[in-house]
């Protein structure tokens, strides 16, 4: 690997056509990363995925090119990683695919976040709005790059919409409860199914940044319910 740093200007530029940006740099204590075919283990990861629906037109367009390709968000996305991986030295992981890393955590020390009461990461700027498609490990040390720092958004909302918006209260402070959630939306009544999940959308951080209809629909029939 050339220079790291020139190795980061060459990721954000070969992704920011597709809409894809890098999020953060997470840094391996020695064999604490992830195995790498090469031998070894990676000394650091560069985290890459989507800022609200900043992936949203490329995809799109490919996938009406491809409407018969299985698993289209993460086929779209290996096929534009792998090959800069292969380019500039690094190995691609994918949060699809096992042995599954804990991408979740790598972002928490990446860039600072922590979770929501959904259990999405919540971001300052992008709210719940955000995601991470891949990380490019290197064998080689990587350059940092500044973690967000102030409050936690969750702790300075004061109203937390979040906890009362859920039509079948699957959503507290203590925890989410994903059984009752899939039950709700496998009544496929109105509401989160048709348009997202309605507690993630009461939150008033990134409003900005909320994916695009089409997204949300995209998302929610990935669900397979």
């Amino acid at each position: 690997m050339s220079g790291s740093g020139d190795i980061l200007t060459v990721i954000r530029a070969a992704l920011a056509p597709h809409g894809l940006f890098l999020r953060g740099v997470v840094h391996f204590d020695e064999g604490d990363g992830p195995e790498l075919k090469k031998g070894g283990c990676a000394a650091g990861a560069v985290l890459l995925g989507n800022a609200g629906g900043s992936l949203w037109p490329a995809f799109s367009a490919w996938r009406a090119n491809n409407p018969d390709a299985a698993d289209p968000l993460d086929t779209w996305s290996k096929l534009l990683i792998r090959p800069l991986a292969e380019s500039i030295g690094a190995q691609a992981f994918f949060p699809s695919d096992p042995p599954w890393q804990p991408f979740q955590q790598w972002a928490m020390r990446a860039e600072g976040l922590r979770a929501s009461p959904l259990g999405i990461l919540i971001h300052p700027v992008y709210g719940l709005w955000h995601g991470y498609r891949a990380a490019l490990a290197f064998a080689e040390p990587l350059p940092q790059v500044p973690a967000i720092s102030g409050a936690h958004p969750c702790d300075t909302c004061l109203e937390k919409p979040c906890l009362t918006t859920c039509p079948v209260g699957a959503v507290s402070a203590a925890r989410f409860d994903v059984a009752a959630c899939r039950r709700h939306l496998a009544t496929g009544q109105a509401g989160c199914l048709a348009g997202g999940c309605l507690a993630r959308a009461a939150c008033p951080v990134g409003v900005d940044y909320r994916y695009p209809a089409a997204q949300l629909r995209f998302h929610m029939a990935a669900l397979g319910l």
